[in-house]
């Protein structure tokens, strides 16, 4: 995730415009030498060759993909390979369901992994790719034997919410301004320490529910609190797509080396794949709840 979401995104200067690249470094450039009084900057006499001048001006200017930027195409063609990779995985998850949890810890490690680098990994990020696909594959033929028909279900409400978040986004109607980041930075951390406090009671068998204490019911009502809680999740996932947009638009806008479109991809993936979790893990609760 991006910027608050994605650290792989946030901590590069490139991306965050706090910087300039020079020779694929990191750092600002420093102001070209002057030329002597009378020379010409381009190494040529100043009067002369005036057809060359002019052939000069009138060339196109060089596109982004031609002087190894990144442009939106980088990053659709490198988010497509992920989710492929993600797909792939997901087909043998659901086949072998023995693999779920290779692919759960090991997603887990490379996302880490990937987040911290300050330079993105290509041969990495698609192995996080695959890797949580075989996680999703896994829980998904799980909870599709209970629930059949609800990994389609998940997989439409995960586009769904991905096309309107886009479509909110591209109208400008909504931003990641620094005061909405404040907040959902704090929300992000209060949920990720329930959801460690949640595990905690799942592996130590305190809680029976099968999402812990997303199964228990709120006091007075029969609404699981894991309707609330994953409402709100799903909202958070939203709001980090948003995040990730924004550091894609500002990292095309800064001119960052196309390598880091690989980083940009790695966010949207990440970010996705939690959204399908927590959409796939609310509609398991709600028809169990039926």
């Amino acid at each position: 995730m991006a910027a608050g979401g994605n650290p792989l995104l946030s901590n590069n200067p490139a991306i965050t415009g706090r910087g300039q690249y020079q020779n694929g470094r990191a750092g600002y450039a420093p102001a070209p030498p002057q030329s002597p009084y009378g020379q010409s900057p381009y190494g040529q006499s100043p009067y002369g060759q005036p057809n060359d001048l002019q052939d000069l001006y009138n060339r196109p200017s060089a596109t982004p993909s031609q002087t190894g930027r990144m442009t939106f195409d980088d990053v659709i063609v490198k988010t497509t390979m992920t989710l492929g990779l993600v797909v792939v995985g997901a087909a043998i998850g659901w086949f072998v369901p023995g693999l779920m949890l290779i692919g759960l810890i090991g997603g887990l490690v490379l996302g880490l992994v990937n987040s911290f680098k300050r330079e993105p990994s290509p041969a990495l990020i698609l192995a996080y790719a695959a890797l949580e696909g075989l996680f999703l594959g896994g829980i998904s033929g799980f909870l599709e034997g209970i629930y059949p028909g609800i990994v389609v279900q998940a997989v439409v409400g995960t586009l769904s919410v991905f096309a309107v978040t886009l479509l909110l986004f591209r109208s400008g109607k909504v931003r990641a301004t620094p005061k909405a980041m404040k907040f959902f930075l704090i929300a992000m951390a209060g949920y990720a320490l329930f959801s460690l406090v949640n595990l905690g009671l799942m592996v130590f068998g305190v809680t029976d529910g099968m999402f812990g204490l997303h199964s228990a019911t709120i006091p007075g009502t029969s609404i699981p609190w894991g309707v609330v809680i994953g409402l709100l999740a799903i909202g958070l996932a939203a709001f980090s797509l948003i995040v990730d947009f924004t550091s894609i638009s500002e990292g095309v806008r800064n001119g960052v080396p196309a390598r880091y479109s690989w980083s940009a991809a790695f966010g949207l993936t990440v970010t996705l794949v939690w959204l399908y979790v927590e959409i796939l893990r609310l509609l398991a609760i709600l028809r169990g709840n039926d």
